[in-house]
């Protein structure tokens, strides 16, 4: 049983910054990609950042330069720092990544519960 459970969401000024994170636990053998997404009322999911397990990086452009995402290989964590934030970043914020919980097993796509971020005055 693998699960990804969120933090770090909330309310926050225009122009503020918020750090989310997500960590995975249960049977993991090896992570490949994690990544965050999300899905603002009345629109389709996105994928905001993704991060492979050497690294690689990569960005919607409506957040490039001012979201950070980054993970922790020991500890099975990925963040999300989100800086200079926007009315329109304000969304559902979900983990997702793709793990293998064992040696014999296949690959499979897992999805946290979500995290609402909000960006107002």
């Amino acid at each position: 049983q693998v699960q990804l459970v969120e933090s770090g969401g909330g309310l926050v000024q225009p122009g503020g910054s918020l750090r989310l994170s997500c960590t995975a636990s249960g049977s993991i053998y090896t992570i490949n990609v994690m990544a965050w997404y999300r899905q603002a009322p009345g629109k389709e999911r996105e994928l905001v950042a993704g991060i492979m397990s050497d690294g690689r990086t990569s960005y919607a452009d409506s957040v490039r330069g001012r979201f950070t995402i980054s993970r922790d290989n020991v500890k099975n964590m990925v963040y999300l720092q989100m800086n200079a934030l926007k009315p329109e970043d304000t969304a559902v914020y979900s983990c997702n990544a793709v793990i293998r919980p064992t040696i014999i097993s296949g690959s499979y796509n897992y999805w946290g519960q979500g995290t609402q971020v909000t960006v107002a005055s």
